[in-house]
């Protein structure tokens, strides 16, 4: 019997619930048809926002949200996204499918979705092909309160009160779509830019976030800190709030025999996906430490902006949609990687799922005026409690399985003292045929009540437009209280979450 040990006594940290937040970039049909369908559509919709797609956001209570991209940022010039529809510049999107780009949605309709969903805004900025009055003037658009062309142009599209800016990414993977930059390049353009990221409320100031590494680029990230603290009172950090970190779960690689089925795969491929998304505790575990170096005392959050699996799009959509289908395999990924970042809170501040709908690890899917819920979904429904919880310290027995070049363990997990002052544990269980019995030892408290949901299933199940509840949360019952804390049976290709009332 695997032993967890949780001390409710000792807290590791706080979870931001910006840690489970999300993407969505202007690439296929992810915003369009996805998310905004326009007012005049038959597709029930406020203010040009899917309400089905705007009610299941709400559901997992979706923290932040990040726009415009990804790739699109670095092409995207802010100025073609505002006035009337009608006179709005069209252009191609370069980077995802060659499509027109009409710009319907803009700054406007992003803060609208934003205020629907009730979450905060991740704005990111133009570094590659854009210039710093361009960053700077978008800025002044947003959020200056006063008189000023910016401040003006803003009223005079229908918007007399500045918006909140949360988040302000200083460009995007500039060491690759971004501009083919050199960290050391990077960096000095970094400081240059983000002076110019005016804070116009002293009471909510923008936490900027620079481009942070791809992968396991552990050189960008030395280098840009580097360069960043150079010449820096070191009360300023680097001059940053956040550095981000993209990783995705490829199963094959980045080879052009393809980077795996979203569908079709066998147990070998199961276990290859899984362990390649446990890479993410390495790299979490070793950037965060090259940070150390920088900002001992974690003034700078580690930004995980895009993650998530990345499979071959579905058989006959558009290569440059990047549409996929989404499995109980999504939803471990999807558990693995919330666990990594909650046991990592001391650095990770925010994360951002790619993406939000119809693109790669999407939590939901669209079709016409049809809309479905992924395993992903569920994954994110059964975690949203640990949201502005606090981190116990655990401790569980594991054993690592799967594949030995890129080996996972067993179970993984993490635990927090919810607001409420309940004790929440979510687990997953990486086997695709063994159950395992856990006895969880508590200290600092004594369980009184314990309930639970569980998200399991054959390893591709999967919903579909025409079976939509085909994998959903069901109650678990096989949980029990004992005079040190709970047991129960971890059941195998499992996403599970317990809620335990404490005396």
């Amino acid at each position: 019997m695997a032993k967890l040990y949780i001390n409710t006594a000792i807290k590791k940290g706080h979870l931001n619930p910006e840690l489970q937040g999300h993407f969505s970039e202007h690439l296929g049909r992810g915003i369009y048809e996805g998310i905004y369908v326009g007012e005049d559509s038959p597709i029930e919709n406020v203010n040009g926002m899917r309400k089905d797609v705007v009610d299941a956001l709400k559901e997992i209570h979706v923290p932040a949200l990040r726009w415009p991209g990804g790739c699109f940022a670095d092409e995207y010039h802010w100025m073609d996204g505002i006035g009337p529809k009608n006179t709005r510049k069209k252009m191609i999107n370069t980077h995802w499918g060659g499509v027109v780009e009409d710009n319907s949605f803009g700054t406007h309709e992003f803060m609208e979705l934003c205020r629907q969903l009730g979450c905060k805004t991740y704005v990111n900025g133009n570094v590659g092909s854009g210039t710093v009055q361009e960053m700077s003037e978008w800025v002044e658009y947003m959020t200056f309160d006063g008189v000023s062309p910016m401040a003006d142009l803003r009223k005079a599209n229908g918007q007399a009160e500045p918006w909140k800016v949360d988040y302000f990414g200083v460009g995007n993977e500039n060491w690759g779509c971004g501009g083919n930059m050199l960290p050391e390049q990077y960096g000095m353009m970094y400081r240059r830019y983000q002076t110019y990221v005016r804070n116009y409320h002293p009471d909510h100031p923008i936490k900027k976030v620079a481009c942070g590494s791809n992968a396991g680029d552990f050189e960008w990230t030395r280098k840009v800190l580097e360069t960043t603290f150079r010449r820096t009172n070191p009360k300023d950090h680097g001059m940053m709030d956040g550095l981000s970190l993209h990783y995705y779960t490829v199963p094959k690689g980045w080879g052009e025999e393809g980077k795996g089925s979203a569908l079709k795969f066998d147990d070998s491929d199961w276990y290859t996906t899984l362990g390649k998304t446990w890479y993410m505790e390495e790299l979490v575990s070793r950037h965060s430490a090259i940070m150390d170096v920088f900002d001992p005392e974690k003034k700078i959050g580690l930004i995980v902006d895009e993650w998530g699996d990345w499979f071959d799009v579905e058989p006959g959509t558009n290569p440059g949609f990047l549409y996929q289908q989404n499995t109980i395999r999504d939803a471990l990924v999807a558990g693995i990687n919330l666990n990594i970042f909650n046991n990592h809170c001391d650095r990770v501040k925010m994360a951002n799922i790619a993406q939000m709908v119809n693109v790669l690890q999407s939590v939901l899917l669209t079709d016409g005026a049809r809309m479905v819920k992924t395993p992903t979904w569920y994954a994110f429904y059964l975690y949203q409690k640990h949201q502005d919880a606090d981190l116990c310290e655990s401790d569980l027995d594991t054993e690592m399985i799967g594949d030995p070049s890129h080996p996972v363990p067993n179970m993984t997990k993490s635990v927090s003292i919810t607001k409420d002052g309940k004790l929440l544990i979510t687990m997953t269980n990486e086997s695709l045929t063994e159950d395992y019995p856990v006895e969880a030892v508590l200290t600092g408290g004594k369980a009184v009540r314990v309930s639970g949901s569980i998200l399991t299933g054959e390893m591709h199940a999967h919903n579909t437009f025409e079976n939509p509840d085909a994998v959903h949360c069901v109650p678990f019952t096989g949980a029990s209280v004992t005079d040190t804390g709970i047991r129960f049976t971890m059941p195998h290709c499992s996403v599970l979450a317990l809620e335990v009332e404490l005396a």
